[in-house]
């Protein structure tokens, strides 16, 4: 049996903001085409451990990051065009963060700052990620009208077909669900159920149901430090080794 080389490296990731450590020395792997969770409580580390995934500390004050993170087997910090490292690892943040554009334009930019200038071809990407994105029967006739006036859950969706308009191979969700209904929330989830086939999804969540649901291993990040990293299944069902992941994956942390 051939084992695929991991899609993300971590080596001995450490992460501070100014004097604060918020991750210390986390070393893990993350497989091509898997749901990859993150859980743990408020201040764990998630945060800053997917900001780091694609330089994201270039925009946040005083984060330093030391280890090395490969990424397809490069490391990302010798890599000089950070926009195109961009449009491979997509984010989507805990709240949506919508462009001041139309629906259309919003999905569309990222092709054509790539590139794209053909109108049917724009059209046919706007199309695809809007119905990946589990949106398009809602707003394919109003593409005109601002992002703006959508839901907060539609414009959660659009963040996502955004990301998507740009072939990422890598998707980060950084707490998506945080501010929106379960309704949208269970829509979104079955939009990723789709979309593990075609690429690597990184999800930190503060909600262990939903790692449950999605991911098919998840780490366990206390503070500041990777505890535990396991299939989800048998961490779930009592195959935790280390007694913190069994207390919080009980509901009995401290």
């Amino acid at each position: 049996m051939v084992t695929q080389a991991p899609k993300i490296q971590v080596d001995n990731l450490t992460i501070r903001h100014g004097e604060r450590v918020a991750l210390r020395d986390v070393s893990l792997a993350i497989r091509p085409n898997e749901v990859f969770a993150i859980i743990g409580p408020a201040n764990a580390g998630k945060s800053s451990f997917l900001k780091a995934l694609n330089r994201m500390d270039l925009f946040t004050d005083k984060m330093e990051v030391a280890g090395r993170i490969l990424f397809n087997g490069r490391d990302i910090r010798t890599l000089r065009n950070l926009y195109a490292l961009r449009r491979r690892i997509g984010v989507v943040f805990p709240l949506p963060v919508g462009l001041p554009l139309t629906i259309y334009e919003n999905v569309a930019l990222g092709p054509k700052l790539a590139g794209v200038r053909e109108r049917a071809e724009l059209d046919a990407i706007v199309e695809r990620c809007l119905r990946l994105a589990a949106l398009w029967d809602e707003v394919k006739d109003r593409l005109n009208d601002y992002g703006s006036l959508l839901s907060g859950g539609q414009q959660q969706r659009l963040t996502i077909a955004r990301a998507l308009s740009q072939s990422p191979e890598v998707l980060i969700l950084d707490e998506f669900s945080i501010a929106i209904d379960p309704i949208t929330t269970m829509r979104i989830e079955d939009v990723l159920e789709q979309l593990r086939s075609e690429l690597t999804i990184i999800l930190a969540s503060t909600s262990i149901q939903q790692a449950r649901r999605l991911a098919d291993r998840t780490a366990f990040f206390l503070d500041g430090r990777c505890i535990e990293i396991g299939d989800t299944e048998p961490l779930f069902e009592g195959g935790a080794r280390d007694a913190r992941t069994r207390r919080y994956l009980e509901g009995r942390f401290g």
